[in-house]
């Protein structure tokens, strides 16, 4: 579940405390085209109020004058598709071909709604299991990456929380922008920083902190495909530490802040002192960050993500060009 539907889940906690009814449609399937992925939600409450979004506004209103006209099943979730027949998906704004499966669901103590946000934005990451006879819930620890499905046509099981790992060397200024950004974009964060200087600072909620050495925590964390590892302390006792161990990980992204030439010696003090080869190297992002002038942290920080955002969907940004052209109070920035 992105932070885009977490903030629904926000929403339906809130409506409910009100004492509103409320039905909450989950994206069990697609076919061909859709406007939102497998596991996007939509609430819908007695008066038409609505969270989320599930199309391009459609779907979303045939769901506010069936939830008015209280044509939604009112004690057990229900299964609805939308744009099987090409009028439907023209009259539903799907793309042609495209269709789309949602379980609606209404929402009691039984739902188990509030406990699963808390376990949320306490950075946990939840399997919740549905039944579709009786609309009881079951919320567990989620292991590894599981898919949204059905099950025998009798459960709705769904994994909740951040889909995605971002772990940080250093707990400075930069990296507190960079954790609380990142957290927008579905990421499960991690701090890691040994320096005692270091710990006396507000701390993020459901940002995860670590004070023991940046190998020793990155290799206790089991980087996957879904983490990516970036250095910011400029220290290379540290930021070395960790990068060695994350090269060798199925990290999708390892990442080190620094110029070009602090890259050049990074990799050759990497090759040297940790036997790397080359094409381990060559997975080695630096200097981190798109280039796009960025100079203050929360501006280096935006610049990162870019870049996490792009290698994630598997696109490569071109080298920029500057044009001598800046806006009006502002400078020229300098790599990152």
């Amino acid at each position: 579940m992105d932070n885009v539907d977490l903030n629904v889940l926000r929403q339906v906690v809130a409506w409910r405390d009100a004492g509103h009814t409320v039905v909450l449609g989950t994206v069990t399937r697609t076919w061909g085209s859709a406007p939102r992925p497998v596991g996007s939600v939509v609430a819908v409450r007695e008066d038409g109020q609505i969270a989320g979004s599930v199309s391009g506004g459609c779907i979303e209103d045939d769901l506010i004058a069936r939830m008015r006209a209280q044509a939604l099943a009112a004690d057990r979730p229900q299964v609805v598709r939308y744009g099987v027949s090409g009028d439907e998906a023209a009259r539903f704004g799907l793309p042609c071909g495209g269709t789309l499966e949602l379980v609606l669901e209404p929402l009691s103590t039984a739902s188990q709604v509030e406990p699963l946000l808390a376990r949320l934005v306490s950075g946990e990451r939840v399997r919740r299991e549905l039944s579709l006879s009786t609309g009881e819930v079951v919320l567990s620890a989620a292991e590894g990456s599981a898919d949204l499905a059905i099950v025998d046509g009798e459960k709705l099981i769904s994994t909740h929380g951040p889909g995605w790992r971002l772990l940080i060397v250093g707990a400075g200024q930069m990296s507190q922008y960079l954790a609380q950004m990142a957290q927008a974009l579905d990421y499960q964060v991690t701090l890691i920083d040994p320096r005692e200087e270091y710990t006396d600072f507000e701390r993020l909620p459901g940002v995860q902190y670590r004070q023991d050495m940046p190998d020793d925590a990155v290799q206790a964390l089991k980087p996957d495909a879904h983490t990516a590892v970036i250095a910011l302390t400029h220290d290379p006792k540290l930021d070395d530490l960790a990068l060695m161990e994350a090269l060798n990980s199925p990290a999708f992204y390892v990442g080190a802040i620094g110029s070009r030439v602090n890259q050049a010696k990074r990799k050759q003090r990497l090759a040297e002192h940790f036997d790397m080869g080359a094409e381990t190297l060559e997975r080695l992002h630096g200097p981190v960050g798109i280039k796009n002038g960025a100079r203050t942290p929360p501006e280096i920080a935006v610049a990162i993500l870019a870049e996490l955002t792009a290698v994630r969907y598997g696109w490569r940004i071109p080298e920029p060009v500057f044009t001598g052209t800046v806006a009006s109070g502002a400078e020229a920035g300098c790599a990152t």
